[in-house]
């Protein structure tokens, strides 16, 4: 168990003992796994009954999912990294675990081992199909320049064989019919459709047809469904506005009727990050931030889930700046034959919180990787991918137990670098750090702490003729900051912050006081990786020959927030709501519920209402109340009327659900009128819905 760190600090402070304050915390943790299940990363499961998205808060792009029987099994898309493929499993849609990956290498190529000066950056697996027909699991997936490939399994932990397809189907999806015959769509825009041959290798002549046109909006990143003898598909519209729209037919060739939006504009009030501007460099230009952006943040590729109890759920992508593509989960509403995202009154608008599919499985709250590792065991733990294909000779876990050894290949640049291992950086905020000993280093080494990105930022050791420095490079703007280093033995940190895009490198010679080195730099969404920032460790050598070695004694990723609430949930406690940036809130004037300046903001007691809701109580006893849209004080037991979901946005501002319209508490910043009838928070935070409480 790692130290806790208690917010920032490191070090307890309260006058406590060291060995009194790790009893007290062991029992603290132990007291709290096993009535929530606490972990250390980012966990969707609040342990309440409800959830919070993202599902995962790290790069988990393209999703598919299915379920069969009462186990869901999810994978999506790893382009460049090996081993390729997840596949998770799960018994209540929020809480997964990892059962492997379906290949561990695959190599078509020198770009795939990035070998020649070739790279397969931003390429590779992409946009896969997971499907369980007669017994066996099928995952039909694209590679670029290469033909769609299939794998299958008769356990979805593997092992799974790979056929060459011999057609090349951008973002297929497959639909296995009650007749026995085997149907894929896929395309760009427009969307073809065909029958497939008995043993899935081709398509059957003849049977290729534009489905729809992309005049309907239907977009890419399709999933094919039968539900209740119709059939059905979802899509992405990614360009500009991003949404996701929605077919249906009687036939399986059509024709169609297209809704084009069942899920918009629902991004968490995330607003648009920074940017890559000009992508010739260095230097680079990035472009800031936007938060008046509405729409290319939303939730837009996925499909829909039904549970054994019969309800419908949603699972999507959005884009989340500089950490990646995250996926989502959505409850579905089905109304007019269409299966909405979102709730009664609120349709196409996800809440970020909600309570759990009823599926009847109690899950202990658990994520599906661990990140930390001491490389003490005889594997690399499942967190970890390659970037592109390793020389397997060329690192090692056994040539000195405990350390994972990089043996240095010559590379022009971190780039370019081979043997480079990766996992997904995970936010909101985190902060990797690698013990690094640089004693087996030769000239021309540089090995340590990157995190991957288009531009990439390192730090690390530069072994020299007379010796080693720390050294911190920044390709964005292709500058280089040093530092004298004593010894061999070093820690390397890269705290993240990706709620701002931006990150810091800092070291230390003892592991506890850290020297910052290069400046705050910025972390960009890019599409050259096609990734979000990945945390790296890595050893090359740009003398053009083959080098040393670096040994990484230990890896760890710290997080800031690793649950869905920043701020614990106040209950019986009095609170002030005060709207994000306004000096307006909630008051009580001659009697009635009023906006108020922030100076004048009355104080309502939180009420726990169960499953993470609220009623909120004012002084003389009476609740805050919705009804048809009124928002006023009422008396009364708590009842639906007076409930609200309490929910963050990704920023951490408090938004309140009303459970009487299934819409958001809001003050008018022009009126100052008070209802709730808002659809969701945001990106600019000053609509009036995000509260700021104390």
């Amino acid at each position: 168990m790692r130290e806790f760190t208690g917010g920032t600090s490191r070090r307890g402070g309260l006058g406590i003992t060291r060995p009194t304050l790790k009893r007290i915390l062991a029992l603290a943790l132990f007291t709290l796994t096993a009535t929530v299940g606490l972990t250390e990363t980012w966990t969707a499961d609040n342990g309440n009954g409800t959830f919070t998205n993202p599902l995962f808060y790290d790069e988990f792009s393209d999703p598919d999912l299915i379920r069969v029987g009462g186990d869901y099994y999810l994978t999506g898309t790893t382009m460049h990294t090996m081993p390729g493929l997840p596949v998770l499993h799960s018994k209540d849609l929020v809480n997964w675990r990892l059962l492997g990956y379906v290949f561990d290498r695959l190599d078509l190529g020198p770009e795939f081992r990035l070998e020649d000066g070739k790279e397969i950056y931003g390429q590779g697996i992409w946009a896969p199909s997971l499907r369980f027909h007669d017994g066996t699991f099928h995952i039909f997936t694209n590679i670029n320049r290469h033909t769609t490939q299939h794998f299958t399994a008769t356990n979805p932990a593997g092992p799974w064989t790979r056929v060459a397809m011999k057609q090349s189907l951008h973002d297929l999806s497959v639909l296995f019919d009650d007749d026995g015959k085997a149907y894929v769509i896929w395309g760009y825009g427009d969307i073809q459709f065909a029958q497939l041959t008995n043993d899935l290798t081709d398509i059957v002549p003849g049977t290729r047809r534009t489905l729809i046109e992309k005049s309907a909006g239907m977009g890419e990143g399709l999933h094919f469904y039968k539900i209740a003898g119709r059939y059905l598909i979802t899509s992405a519209w990614f360009n500009d506005h991003m949404r996701m729209a929605c077919a249906r037919a009687g036939k399986p060739e059509g024709p169609y009727e297209v809704e084009r939006a069942i899920s918009t504009d629902e991004d968490f009030g995330l607003a648009e990050g920074k940017r890559m501007w000009k992508t010739a460099g260095p230097p680079f230009e990035v472009k800031p931030g936007n938060s008046a952006s509405r729409g290319r943040m939303s939730l837009h590729q996925g499909g829909i889930v039904d549970t054994p109890t019969g309800e419908w759920w949603g699972f999507s992508m959005m884009d989340f700046n500089s950490v990646g593509r995250l996926t989502c989960l959505s409850p579905v509403t089905w109304q007019d034959g269409w299966p909405y995202f979102g709730l009664p009154g609120n349709l196409r608008r996800t809440p970020r919180t909600w309570v759990k599919p009823a599926g009847g499985s109690t899950s202990i709250p658990a994520a599906p990787y661990e990140r930390d590792d001491d490389f003490s065991g005889p594997k690399l733990k499942a967190i970890w991918q390659w970037n592109h294909v390793p020389d397997d000779t060329r690192w090692s876990l056994a040539e000195r137990p405990g350390f994972l050894r990089l043996h240095a290949l010559p590379a022009a640049d971190f780039w370019h670098a081979r043997n480079t291992l990766t996992q997904r950086a995970v936010g909101p905020q985190s902060t990797p750090t690698a013990l690094l000993d640089a004693s087996g280093m030769k000239p021309g080494d540089c090995a340590g702490l990157a995190l991957l990105n288009f531009p990439y930022a390192w730090i690390g050791v530069r072994c020299g003729a007379d010796g080693v420095t720390i050294e911190q490079f920044n390709q964005l703007t292709g500058k280089t900051s040093r530092a004298p280093l004593t010894g061999r033995r070093v820690w390397l940190r890269a705290p993240c912050d990706f709620l701002r895009d931006m990150a810091t490198f800092s070291y230390s010679t003892d592991g506890k006081i850290f020297q910052p080195l290069g400046g705050e730099f910025d972390l960009p969404f890019q599409l050259k990786t096609f990734q979000g920032v990945r945390y790296a460790l890595f050893d090359f050598n740009d003398a053009s020959t083959l080098g040393g070695y670096a040994d990484f004694d230990e890896f760890s990723v710290d997080e800031l927030h690793p649950h869905g609430l920043m701020r614990p949930i106040p209950y019986g406690l009095p609170v002030t709501l005060t709207a994000h940036d306004y000096e307006t809130a909630l008051g009580v004037k001659d009697g009635a519920l009023s906006a108020t300046p922030a100076a004048a903001a009355s104080q309502f007691t939180v009420l726990d209402g169960g499953l993470g809701r609220v009623a909120l109580r004012a002084g003389d006893g009476r609740l805050i109340s919705v009804e048809h849209n009124k928002v006023a004080l009422t008396r009364g037991e708590q009842s639906k009327a007076t409930t609200f979901q309490w929910i963050e946005n990704v920023y951490g501002d408090l938004v309140l659900l009303s459970l009487s319209t299934n819409r958001y508490l809001r003050i008018d910043p022009v009126s100052g009128a008070i209802t709730a009838d808002h659809a969701g928070p945001a990106p600019g935070r000053r609509d009036g819905s995000c509260f700021d409480w104390k």
